[in-house]
């Protein structure tokens, strides 16, 4: 979820090849009762274009009246993308947002100066069994759209540019690739999709991306003679025309990159900055609970989430 409850967030990561800069194998982590896979950020890797955090979640399955809650929790410096697979899910924030995410659909939440949220499964779902399978991760912002106000974007799968073309089907979650444009307003050149293919179909990576990467969410995929399995991400040297292939059971994998932001980013908890002054203003103003720059979500505000 999009709550880090880890400080410094470490993975492993494996083997370099010729064609592939770094591969990364994720960690699980609980964060309270749910466990997700982490790639980004990785102790050979910390961002992919400008994405700086990376959690599978699940696939998990919930008895009647179990689920997921993620309570309140603030942000800097950075924007939520919520994707699911499988399931459903409430989000809650301080701009007043109530909104349901389904699969196909995109949550787009921007932090900017401060904002804070909760993620919980809905009431409706725990009246039966349900099942939640995800990805969700971070775009660090750029140093000029650090202090901007919050907002948040709701596209429905409906609206998402699909591409389907021998074998493969791509859907567009954000930013630009294969001559297509996403809906969602970004602050930085980006490429963010979910392909499926069939088996043994090709996929060209878009290559006018300055940082490209791909996460295996199932099946596997041939790229230079070398087969790999859910549960790996896959760095790409930039410039590289790269094409990958997938395996007898076909795959479904998650295209990441874009372009590299100026200067470093710091990340701590929740907050990502440019600067650690920026990180040491928000960590004092969550604990001093400063509820104008971290206002409770509304219809979500009894409890929250301490500073680590």
């Amino acid at each position: 979820m999009s709550w880090n409850p880890g400080l410094e967030p470490k993975c492993p990561a494996a083997d370099e090849m010729d064609a592939i800069e770094t591969v990364i194998v994720p960690r699980a982590r609980d964060i309270g009762g749910f466990a997700v896979r982490r790639a980004l950020p990785a102790p050979r890797r910390q961002m992919v274009g400008p994405f700086i955090f990376f959690d599978q979640m699940g696939p998990a399955e919930f008895l009647t009246g179990q689920g997921i809650d993620v309570r309140p929790h603030p942000h800097i410096g950075l924007g939520t993308v919520t994707y699911l697979f499988e399931g459903e899910f409430q989000h809650r924030d301080s701009l007043g947002t109530d909104q349901m995410i389904h699969p196909g659909a995109v949550n787009w939440m921007v932090a900017g100066r401060g904002v804070t949220h909760s993620e919980r499964t809905s009431a409706a779902t725990r009246r039966g069994e349900s099942r939640l399978f995800g990805i969700q991760t971070w775009v660090a912002l750029p140093e000029r759209e650090e202090e901007r106000a919050a907002s948040f974007e709701h596209h429905g799968a409906d609206v998402l540019p699909v591409l389907d073309d021998s074998g493969a089907q791509i859907r567009l979650i954000m930013g630009r690739g294969w001559g297509a444009r996403a809906p969602v307003h970004t602050f930085s050149e980006m490429v963010y999709a979910d392909a499926r293919l069939d088996p043994g179909a090709a996929l060209p990576l878009p290559d006018d991306h300055e940082d490209r990467g791909i996460y295996v969410v199932a099946g596997t995929v041939e790229i230079a003679g070398q087969v790999f399995e859910a549960g790996r991400m896959m760095v790409f040297r930039p410039g590289d025309r790269m094409s990958l292939r997938a395996g007898e059971g076909g795959a479904r994998l998650i295209v990441l990159g874009g372009e590299t932001l100026a200067g470093p980013r710091y990340i701590w908890w929740n907050f990502v900055a440019s600067s650690r002054e920026r990180i040491e203003a928000a960590k004092a103003d969550w604990a001093g609970g400063d509820r104008a720059r971290f206002r409770l979500p509304p219809g979500d505000a009894d409890e929250y989430i301490p500073l680590p």
